[in-house]
């Protein structure tokens, strides 16, 4: 192994293996830009194929065992060189195309050329977002980012942190949630646990994400800590059964989770009216706007999330509608000081935060990792900035109000099939958002009959490939659904997806 300046570079390959390559005794900067070279053609291949490749290719996991990365760990390596290269190979038949513009299933962003660009620069940078004693840029893009987002959303001031995605987001609101709610019972539930307390109550609509509650299971709460509060089938908030609720708590405190853009419909719990309850009755309100929140980015829709300014919390996700690279999501906290007790990294030899003295290290001002979940933390701050500066505001509303034209197009084109019915919403010359839930009827189908042609048409759409739809359960039905939120998604692809999902049924039926 070679020693000295430049070891690190030369450990890229052995001599050898480049002497093989290239017939010369090379140097270091021969050999970063063979890998450079190597790299630019794969980025190349792949974002020139992004638009016009399938989604995926059928039974991938097939194909991925078949592929070659298997066996015992070698000995020997093979180098550098040679190791990207069989990954780079073996990997194209497993490779979902996610970020392309036909993939509909989930709620899936793509990525924005800045985004990509930047998240490039934090493998090749390597910062640890702790605090400013390991990188005094990322914390300060972080913090910025953060604050660009409040007023993007039109926020008020208050804490925010970058987060894993969605539901690392619902984790930090409602572990901020039940920081307080232990307060507000005297105890400091991050010193001194649970233990003794009541159940927290946690009450929503039907409409509330499987990820808060997982959050609430992994915070020790509960899954069925959640009383749902449901008008009907389709999940929409019984205000009144959620008052009553709060009445019989007789002042104790509570935590409510309203829900900004439901998966399956787009749909929205009356956020306002949940804020006035949550004031009038001394409640906490948190807000699951993983999508949804960015309805606020738009005057089409931003009453849709009006009252979302009001809450304690609010969870959102950026590699969703800001189109930043997995994985990335944002929590917005109004009382910082709950997360730091609930999250503060104590020992000697870390640097102190500002508002969390402790006995030890000096102080060097804020230190993310006292009110983010993890110690080491990737520097998410680099891409959402760099997707906020490059698109700014109007950017921003442009990709958030073509998402909605899609969704349009595809409800539109949903109505005027004989063989395809929307499910939700009603009236049906009305799109929520950017989710259309829609199911094959086939005239003469007997209803029985439904759900089964459904999960087959949702299995024939993905082993198809060419588009990428998702199969669900709506008010007990199966149905397919897209999302639309990829700023490469164009008309032509919506127009692809009806057609795709037609010409399967047609050969299922």
């Amino acid at each position: 192994m070679r020693t000295g300046p430049g070891a690190a570079i030369l450990l890229w390959m052995s001599d050898r293996e480049f002497d093989a390559r290239r017939g010369a005794s090379p140097g270091a900067g021969d050999r970063l830009e063979a890998l450079l070279g190597l790299l630019g053609a794969e980025a190349r291949r792949h974002l020139g194929e992004l638009d016009s490749r399938p989604v995926r290719a059928p039974d991938p996991t097939s194909l991925v065992s078949a592929s070659g990365f298997s066996g015992a760990l070698p000995d020997e390596g093979n180098g550098t060189l040679a190791a990207l290269e069989e990954l780079i190979e073996g990997a194209r038949v497993g490779l979902v195309a996610s970020a392309g513009p036909r993939f509909f299933h989930l709620v899936v962003g793509g990525t924005t050329d800045a985004a990509l660009g930047a998240d490039w620069l934090v493998s090749l940078w390597d910062q640890i977002a702790a605090s400013p004693l390991t990188s005094p840029l990322a914390v300060h893009l972080e913090e910025l980012s953060i604050a660009w987002l409040r007023e993007l959303f039109e926020l008020p001031p208050g804490a925010g942190v970058l987060t894993t995605g969605g539901h690392g987001a619902n984790l930090i609101g409602l572990l901020a949630a039940r920081q307080w709610w232990g307060e507000r019972h005297g105890r400091d539930v991050s010193e001194h646990g649970l233990t003794g307390l009541p159940p927290m109550p946690v009450l929503s609509s039907g409409l509330v994400h499987a990820s808060a509650v997982k959050a609430l299971a992994q915070l020790g709460l509960g899954r069925r800590a959640v009383q749902r509060c449901a008008a009907d089938t389709s999940g929409r908030l019984d205000l009144g059964a959620l008052e009553a609720a709060l009445i019989a708590l007789e002042g104790a405190p509570a935590v409510l989770i309203g829900n900004a853009g439901d998966v399956n419909t787009g749909a929205f719990d009356p956020l306002d009216a949940m804020a006035d309850l949550a004031a009038r009755y001394g409640a906490w309100l948190h807000v699951d706007g993983a999508f949804g929140l960015f309805a606020r980015v738009s005057p089409r829709t931003r009453a849709l999330a009006a009252g979302a300014e009001r809450a304690q919390s609010i969870a959102s996700d950026c590699h969703k509608w800001l189109n930043v690279p997995y994985d990335c999501g944002v929590a917005f906290i109004e009382d910082r000081r709950l997360l730091l007790r609930a999250n503060k990294l104590v020992a000697d030899y870390l640097p102190r935060d500002l508002e969390a003295p402790q006995e030890g290290a000096p102080r060097r001002g804020a230190v993310l990792s006292n009110i983010a979940l993890e110690s080491s933390r990737r520097a998410r701050g680099l891409p959402v900035w760099a997707t906020l500066r490059a698109l700014g505001r109007s950017g921003m509303r442009d990709l958030v109000e073509r998402s909605l034209d899609h969704a349009a197009r595809l409800a539109a084109a949903v109505d005027a099939a004989p063989d395809l019915e929307r499910l939700a919403p009603v009236p049906l010359d009305v799109v929520p958002l950017n989710v259309v839930c829609f199911r094959a009827h086939p005239p003469g189908a007997r209803k029985r009959d439904l759900d089964a042609l459904n999960e087959r048409l949702a299995q024939a759409i993905l082993d198809d490939g060419r588009v990428f739809l998702g199969v669900t359960r709506f008010a007990g039905r199966v149905a397919l659904r897209a999302a639309f939120v990829n700023h490469r998604t164009r008309p032509e692809d919506v127009d692809l997806a009806v057609a795709v999902t037609r010409e399967l049924l047609a050969a299922l039926s």
